[in-house]
C-alpha cells in the first residue's frame, strides 16, 4: 500500500544525478555488501579496462591520484555508481517504471534502458572524458534567480546551463567570462555558488567536445527505451527516433539541462515515488518542493546521504530508504537489510576519509 493509502503502488520514477553530485567516497559503503551493486559496477570498471582499474584504485583510496571533480573521474564514477545503483533495486525486485536523469545522468538511464549496451556505454563514456579534458578550463554557477533576472548578465559564452525548478538555475561557460559574471551577479546582490564542475559543461565552450564524439555514437547499436525515459535535455518521453540519434546522445553534455520542466511532465501523469539514484540528494531537494510532492500526491526517496560520510553512512542511508520502499507496499527481502546492518564483519573495503560539506 502507498503512502497515501489507496492499495495501488506508485509507480517508480529514477532520479539519477549528473555532474555536480559528485564527492570522494561516494556509495564506497554499499561495496562488498550489496552483491548486484558490487557485480554491476565491477563489470563497468573491467570493461573500462587500465582506466578502470586506476579509477576504481581512487574511488576506494582515502588519497586520490586524480581529484574527483575532474571529468576523467566525475563522469565515469557517477555513471558507474548510478547504474550500480539501479541494478541494486532491481535485485530486490523494484522495478522503475520511469527514468529521468539530469545531464550524465542521461546515459545512466540510456544504459538502464538499453538504448546502449554497458559495454558500448563505457567506450563512449572514455572517449568522450578525454575530449572533455581538451575543452576550455570553466565551470557552472548555481543561481537563485529567475530567467528573466540573469538575462542582463549573459553573455555569448556565458549562458543558462539548466533549468532545475523556479528560480534555480546554474549558470555555464568558460573562465574568464563566468567569473566576470559571477562578480556581476555579486555586485546585484544575486545569490549564486560555484558547482562542482571544472568545464562549462552546457554552453558553447563544450560543444566543440560534444560534436567530436558523434562518430563514435554512430558506430554503436542504439535501441529503444525498454524503460520508458523522460528527458531533461529535449523535455519529453524519449521516442524511438531520438533514442536512435548519434547526435541527440553526443551532444547531451553541450544541451541546456531543463530538468524542472522535465519533472514538471513527469508528475503531471500521476503520483510516483521518485527514488534518487546516486550521491548526494540535489535531485530529491529540488523534487521536494514541486507541488505534486508538497501535496502528497508524489514522494521522494534518496538511497543515499545528503552529505559526504563514512562507508557506515551509506549503508544506513540505503537502510532507510529500503524502510521507506517497505512502507509503500514493496517486498524486500529481509537478507537486503542483514547485509547492510554494521552489526556484521565490515567487508575489506579501505577505509575513505571523505571532506564534509554538500555538493552542489
Amino acid at each position: 500500500m502507498n503512502a497515501a493509502g489507496s492499495g495501488a503502488l506508485r509507480p517508480i520514477a529514477l532520479l539519477m544525478p549528473g555532474q555536480g553530485a559528485q564527492h570522494d567516497g561516494m556509495a564506497v559503503g554499499l561495496y562488498e555488501r550489496e552483491p548486484a551493486f558490487t557485480d554491476a559496477v565491477d563489470e563497468f570498471f573491467v570493461l573500462l579496462g587500465r582506466e578502470g582499474a586506476a579509477i576504481r584504485s581512487d574511488w576506494l583510496s582515502a588519497r586520490p591520484a586524480v581529484p574527483v571533480d575532474e571529468a576523467i573521474r566525475a563522469q565515469p564514477l557517477l555513471f558507474g555508481i548510478g547504474y550500480a545503483m539501479g541494478r541494486m533495486l532491481q535485485s530486490w525486485g523494484v522495478e522503475p517504471s520511469v527514468l529521468l536523469g539530469h545531464s550524465a545522468g542521461e546515459y545512466v538511464a540510456a544504459a538502464l534502458a538499453g538504448v546502449v549496451s554497458l559495454e558500448d556505454a563505457a567506450s563512449l563514456l572514455l572517449e568522450r572524458v578525454h575530449l572533455f579534458q581538451d575543452a576550455p578550463l570553466g565551470g557552472m554557477l548555481a543561481v537563485v534567480a529567475t530567467e528573466e533576472q540573469v538575462a542582463p548578465f549573459l553573455t555569448e559564452q556565458v549562458v543558462i546551463g539548466a533549468v532545475n525548478g523556479p528560480g534555480q538555475l546554474l549558470l555555464a561557460g568558460p573562465e574568464p567570462q563566468l567569473s566576470g559574471v559571477r562578480a556581476a551577479l555579486d555586485r546585484a546582490e544575486i545569490t549564486c555558488m560555484p558547482a562542482k564542475a571544472l568545464r562549462g559543461f552546457h554552453s558553447p565552450s563544450i560543444v566543440e567536445a560534444c560534436a567530436a564524439s558523434v562518430p563514435a555514437f554512430a558506430g554503436i547499436r542504439l535501441g529503444a527505451p525498454s524503460i520508458r525515459i523522460v528527458s531533461a535535455a529535449r523535455p519529453g518521453v524519449l521516442d524511438r527516433a531520438t533514442a536512435q540519434d548519434p547526435r541527440f546522445w553526443a551532444m547531451v553534455p553541450a544541451a541546456p539541462v531543463l530538468f524542472g520542466p522535465a519533472l514538471d511532465l513527469l508528475l503531471s501523469q500521476g503520483p510516483h515515488l521518485l527514488v534518487e539514484t546516486g550521491p548526494g540528494q540535489g535531485l530529491s531537494v529540488l523534487a521536494r518542493r514541486h507541488p505534486e510532492v508538497l501535496a502528497k500526491r508524489s514522494a521522494v526517496v534518496s538511497l543515499l546521504g545528503h552529505r559526504p560520510g563514512p562507508p557506515e553512512a551509506d549503508r544506513a542511508a540505503v537502510l532507510r530508504a529500503v524502510d521507506r520502499l517497505v512502507a509503500e507496499g514493496h517486498r524486500i527481502s529481509a537478507s537486503v537489510r542483514e547485509r547492510l546492518t554494521d552489526a556484521q564483519p565490515a567487508a575489506a573495503v579501505p577505509a575513505v576519509l571523505v571532506p564534509t560539506g554538500i555538493g552542489a
